[in-house]
C-alpha cells in the first residue's frame, strides 16, 4: 500500500512546476509525524526525492520546505532508518546540500 501512493507522490517532490514542488514537500513534511516508521518501506525512494535539487534549490520556499521535511524525518523517524540514505545521498550531492545532510549526519 505505502508503495503505490508514495509512487505516484515522489515524482511530485522534484516537479518542474515550482509551487507544485514545494506543495508536495510541505505535504511531506505534514505527513511524517502521522507516519513516522511506517516509512521505512519508502524511506530509500523518498530521500533521494526530497533531497535531490531541492537542498541546492535557489527557491527559498522550497530549499525551506526541504530543509523542513529533512528536519521532521530526522525528529520522528529512527535514526537507524536515515544512517544509510543520508550517507549515499551526502557522498553525491554538493554544495549547500552536501553541507546540510553532511550536518545532520553528524
Amino acid at each position: 500500500m505505502p508503495f503505490q501512493i508514495f509512487d505516484a507522490f515522489k515524482p511530485r517532490l522534484h516537479d518542474s512546476n515550482s509551487k507544485v514542488n514545494q506543495v508536495a514537500l510541505e505535504a511531506m513534511h505534514k505527513m511524517i509525524p502521522l507516519l513516522k516508521d511506517n516509512l521505512s518501506p519508502v524511506i530509500n525512494m523518498l530521500i533521494p526525492a526530497i533531497v535531490d535539487n531541492n537542498l541546492n534549490s535557489k527557491n527559498p520556499g522550497i530549499y525551506a520546505a526541504a530543509t523542513n521535511v529533512i528536519q521532521a524525518l530526522c525528529q520522528h523517524l529512527d535514526n537507524s532508518l536515515l544512517l544509510q540514505p543520508f550517507c549515499t545521498k551526502a557522498q553525491f550531492l554538493s554544495g549547500k546540500a552536501k553541507q546540510d545532510l553532511t550536518e545532520k549526519l553528524a
